[in-house]
């Protein structure tokens, strides 16, 4: 987990409340709950990256720093970090932006992988306009 940072980095990719039923007996949001709308959030970056549909192929490296409460409003930033030629590794941080007045606090963070996979569910090549576009926004970054 990266302490590198204090603000979301990437694109926002989703924002939701969550409700009483997404909550476990304590009052606190299923982690569950938190790593499906990660999931969500990737999958739509990761679907108009790749210009199609993709699959989650693994989750890796997430720690929940702070519960989240019945009310929270979450962001879940996307950045893609690596481009093979038919997965996707992205970095995925969920931030609590319920209360305006303060600046957001970062909930958690994963690296997820996607994989780009046809109609009949079997990996596809990624666009190469899209592999061209990634490589040109991190030689821009460098």
């Amino acid at each position: 987990m990266s302490e590198s940072h204090v603000k979301p980095e990437g694109t926002l990719s989703l924002q939701t409340i969550a409700m009483p039923a997404d909550t476990n007996w304590s009052g606190d949001v299923f982690g569950g709950w938190i790593v499906s709308q990660m999931d969500l959030a990737g999958a739509i970056h990761a679907e108009r990256f790749s210009k199609g549909r993709c699959a989650t192929i693994s989750i890796n490296q997430m720690t929940f720093l702070v519960p989240v409460k019945v009310g929270d409003v979450i962001s879940v930033y996307t950045k893609i970090l690596k481009v093979g030629n038919t997965s996707i590794q992205m970095q995925i941080e969920v931030w609590d932006s319920h209360d305006s007045s303060r600046d957001p606090i970062r909930v958690t963070e994963g690296v997820y992988t996607f994989v780009a996979v046809d109609v009949k569910g079997n990996k596809r090549a990624i666009p190469d306009e899209s592999k061209q576009r990634f490589a040109e926004l991190q030689q821009q970054q460098n």
